[in-house]
């Protein structure tokens, strides 16, 4: 078994990168297969990380990626000493952490034939990290591959993308997903519906399937979106959806916080309530990065419920359009016939563009209440 099997419906990508792997083996590192930049871009949950881990592995991997080495097992887990995998729990990538970087990336590799570096949110480096980042990839070392990977190639800056050779990763089918679940031990209903209602997302199409509480939150968001009639309720639902969002990501955050904070204050040989020398400002410096994570968190908890509002207005728009075999809320087709019956199908498509327009504006920081509240209108 190769490392490349572990890619979901993504045999367009799998064939360049196996030609890649052979002509790096032979030593042609700058041929028309192999080069020492690559972009991977494609929606969430078609695998850009992952992908990237693979090709990383069965680049140090002395067998082209068997998936059985030791080489193989910890490159994909991002802790062999020649794969560097950077990705961030917080809202940026900055200067200072790809100037660390570049500097490691320089190394000569310790026991693979390449050192590489993963960069799995390339989109969140600011512009001054991005142009450092440049300047690496413009003078790169003989044996480093640089990796990067970002929902689009619009979200790196043009001069990065100009010199990395681009990858897109499509969202896996409704069935390759369906069937990874199958073979996960999960029934064959309830794999279709994570499936459906992930919209290809492999990481969240497992937890729906696999958590309970996953998908009773999904019903609760999918309620309340039926429930907005006017104005008035339109701002409860926002504030409803926001609240929820902040206090899931509080709670999930404070048992990692407090562990590591301890954690930190230990090994600055706390005694009492006195750090040593320096102690303090990394405390400070780690409880920044915490209340970022956390902001992040919100984030990514409220996209997350706008991909499910946006799953009911897709069967709104299905039903208009008299197409009711790939409808995912089957629980709901009741409500969604009459919201199917008392519009039209450009309005639902103008619902399904607000809704993805709030996630573009979250995505670029925007206060996530006053986002939902407009949206929410939008959608009374």
């Amino acid at each position: 078994m190769s490392v490349f099997d572990l890619l979901i419906d993504q045999e367009h990508v799998i064939s360049i990168l196996r030609d890649a792997v052979i002509a790096a083996a032979k030593g042609d590192d700058e041929s028309q297969e192999m080069t020492h930049a690559w972009l991977f871009t494609g929606p969430p949950g078609s695998g850009r990380s992952n992908t990237a881990l693979a090709f990383a592995a069965a680049l140090v991997c002395k067998n082209g990626g068997c998936n059985e080495c030791t080489d193989c097992t910890t490159a994909l887990k991002g802790n062999h000493a020649d794969v560097e995998l950077i990705k961030t729990e917080g809202l940026s990538i900055k200067i200072d952490e790809v100037r660390e970087l570049i500097t490691r990336a320089s190394w000569s590799p310790s026991v693979g034939n390449y050192r590489v570096v993963v960069i799995e949110d390339a989109d969140r480096l600011t512009e001054s990290a991005a142009n450092a980042l440049l300047k690496a990839i413009e003078e790169p070392g003989l044996r480093t591959v640089w990796l990067l990977c970002a929902p689009s190639a619009t979200d790196v800056l043009p001069t990065i993308r100009s010199r990395t050779r681009s990858l897109v990763l499509r969202t896996p089918s409704t069935s390759a997903v369906t069937a990874l679940l199958e073979s996960e031990k999960i029934s064959p209903t309830m794999a279709d519906f994570a499936a459906r209602a992930s919209q290809g997302h492999i990481g969240r199409a497992r937890h729906l399937a696999k958590s309970e509480e996953a998908r009773a939150r999904r019903a609760a968001i999918l309620k309340i979106s039926l429930l907005i009639t006017d104005v008035a309720s339109a701002f409860k639902a926002a504030q409803v959806l926001v609240e929820a969002a902040k206090a899931e990501a509080e709670e999930e955050a404070e048992k990692r916080d407090d562990a590591e904070l301890a954690s930190l204050k230990e090994a600055w040989g706390q005694q009492g309530s006195k750090l040593t020398q320096g102690g303090s400002k990394a405390v400070k410096e780690l409880e920044k990065e915490q209340k970022s994570r956390t902001t992040r968190m919100v984030r990514d908890y409220l996209d997350r419920a706008l991909l499910d509002i946006a799953t009911l207005y897709r069967d709104i728009l299905l039903i208009q359009s008299n197409s009711l075999d790939s409808i995912i809320n089957i629980d709901l087709t009741t409500e969604i016939t009459k919201l199917a019956n008392s519009s039209t199908p450009e309005s639902s498509l103008r619902k399904l563009e607000a809704i993805m327009n709030a996630r573009t504006n979250l995505s670029h920081n925007a206060a996530p209440l006053l986002t939902i509240e407009a949206l929410m209108v939008s959608l009374k």
